[in-house]
């Protein structure tokens, strides 16, 4: 069976606060612990007017002082603006408060651009080629017995699950040097996906705690009653999309009927290559999406993201997709 996940950005939509985008948090991670969801994970974004998650590690506290049984996690904290100890005392502390429920997915990308990425990080030397030695390193301080003198408090013998996340081939790669799990950002940047599975499922070397090679895909599912309306839902993930890519970024839009339609040629093939990996339908629509893809990438795990203005909306497009990967296990 294919587990399925959450990923969520905690989007400020048009005319909203991040204060309503937190309230939106807590009230969808709570209906996915019972719809059956996984995990709940939420991603580091520097400033973007439409992100709210930036203060990760915070967020992950508030919603899962919020549940009771889901994992709650970083999808992911982007380690080139961090220093390990700061991240191990941060996710110490996570697994101290909320034992057992806490998961650390860690990118090597900065979440922002160049400028927030020299005010986030003591340096910009210690960057993404020192990705590797910053989770060995960070890993060692939340283990057992750290070979480094320093020592990290909450954090030490925490041994929170640590993920690697990627869009290229670099990630795969060290997920299955260090026997990691492995998050593939296929929701928004899929060119390489194939690729990176097939490294990382021939390449992987097991650890005592990961025996087993896991691929988690993310996957974008815009689902409603009709195909009509999901189109039309779609609409404000497209435009947020097409103006972050054209230096605009902004809070998530309202829907706009008809916009795929009156887009131009560049926008259209920007959107059909970056969002290949979805699903926008009714529950069948949706329900079969989910099947095709599962069965082209043979996924572990699916992170679900669905971009949504209205609230109740998401709400029900994360139900239908539960729905649609509960219908698609019993099948198998």
């Amino acid at each position: 069976m294919t587990a399925y996940s959450v990923l969520d950005l905690s989007p400020i939509t048009e005319g909203s606060n991040a204060t309503q985008s937190f309230r939106n948090t807590l009230d969808l991670a709570q209906h996915a612990e019972r719809w059956g969801f996984t995990r709940y994970w939420l991603a580091e974004h520097h400033g973007m007017p439409g992100i709210a998650s930036a203060a990760t590690s915070i967020l992950i506290g508030h919603v899962a002082g919020g549940t009771k049984t889901i994992r709650v996690g970083a999808g992911g904290i982007m380690l080139p603006n961090h220093s390990p100890l700061v991240i191990a005392e941060q996710f110490g502390t996570l697994e101290s408060l909320y034992p057992g429920r806490i998961d650390l997915g860690l990118g090597r990308a900065p979440g922002s651009d160049q400028a927030t990425a020299r005010a986030l990080r003591r340096n910009l030397m210690s960057d993404s080629d020192e990705f590797p030695r910053d989770v060995v390193e960070l890993m060692d301080l939340m283990s057992d017995q750290p070979r480094q003198a320093i020592r990290a408090v909450p954090g030490i013998g925490t041994n929170v699950p640590v993920w690697i996340l990627g869009s290229s081939l670099f990630g795969a790669q060290l997920a299955a040097m260090l026997g990691l799990p492995y998050a593939f950002a296929s929701h928004f940047a899929p060119a390489q996906m194939m690729d990176a599975i097939e490294i990382y499922r021939a390449t992987y070397k097991p650890s005592e705690r990961n025996p087993k090679p896991h691929v988690m895909l993310g996957f974008n599912v815009f689902a409603a009653d009709t195909d009509e309306e999901a189109q039309v839902r779609a609409t404000s993930m497209q435009q947020a999309f097409v103006n972050l890519r054209s230096g605009r970024p902004g809070r998530l839009p309202p829907p706009r009927p008809g916009y795929r339609e009156s887009a131009g040629p560049a926008e259209k093939a920007l959107l059909d290559s970056v969002l290949s990996a979805s699903t926008i339908g009714s529950p069948a629509t949706v329900r079969e999406g989910l099947r095709a893809f599962i069965a082209k990438t043979g996924a572990d795990e699916l992170m679900i993201t669905s971009q949504m203005f209205d609230h109740q909306a998401r709400l029900r497009s994360y139900e239908i997709a539960s729905q649609a990967m509960r219908e698609l296990a019993s099948q198998a």
